[in-house]
């Protein structure tokens, strides 16, 4: 009766690590919110250098003709998509925006926390520009100026959501969840040390009788 019922609560034990402790969350949010502000303070500031700089609209090379600094004003996403629907780029920006805030409520991972706050930054710097940047009122241009080889030209804001999308491709592979736990749903028999201390114990109980 008591191997039949070590049995059932060994099994029914998640694989993963513990949820994280409301203290652990805190620093989590502390680390996410870091990150954030970093993130958007980077992108507004090089914005504002790329106005007064490069104003004439004159491209200039940065790593010989690969990348140019090019100034330009994107009423679009990236690649210059949805041009003509601004109000559309502007919703889905919020949309991300509360994706975002949702996700976070999970929060339990360092390397989640960086992710999200690279995206909360980045969506706030780009929703930024639509609000204040003309003609304004969501539906302003977003200051672009990295220009990479004649393909796109985009802002630091980009270089920040496309390593966050990185780091998330990289923690799904390895199986991380938001909440910083391994393999949901899992069983132990996904992590052998548990199940061999019992399986011993059971051997010395079947050796002694």
């Amino acid at each position: 009766m008591s191997t039949t019922t070590t049995d059932e609560t060994v099994s029914s034990t998640p694989s993963g690590e513990s949820r994280p402790t409301p203290a652990r969350r805190k620093r989590l949010f502390v680390v996410l919110g870091a990150v954030a502000v970093l993130a958007y303070l980077s992108d507004q500031l090089t914005k504002l250098v790329a106005l007064d700089v490069l104003a004439d609209g004159e491209p200039r090379p940065f790593i010989g003709d690969l990348i140019r600094l090019k100034l330009i004003g994107n009423p679009g996403a990236a690649l210059s998509l949805g041009a003509s629907n601004t109000w559309v780029m502007t919703g889905i920006a919020l949309a991300v925006l509360v994706a975002i805030i949702v996700v976070a409520r999970q929060l339990g991972s360092r390397a989640w926390a960086v992710a999200l706050g690279l995206l909360l930054g980045s969506a706030i710097g780009n929703l930024t520009d639509r609000f204040v940047r003309p003609p304004g009122g969501g539906q302003g241009h977003v200051v672009d100026f990295i220009d990479y080889n004649r393909w796109f030209i985009g802002n630091v804001a980009d270089i920040w959501i496309v390593s966050a999308a990185g780091l998330i491709v990289v923690l799904a592979i390895l199986g991380i969840g938001v909440d910083g736990r391994r393999d949901h749903g899992g069983s132990v028999a996904d992590d052998p040390g548990p199940r061999r201390q019992h399986d011993d114990s059971s051997s010395r109980r079947r050796d002694d009788a």
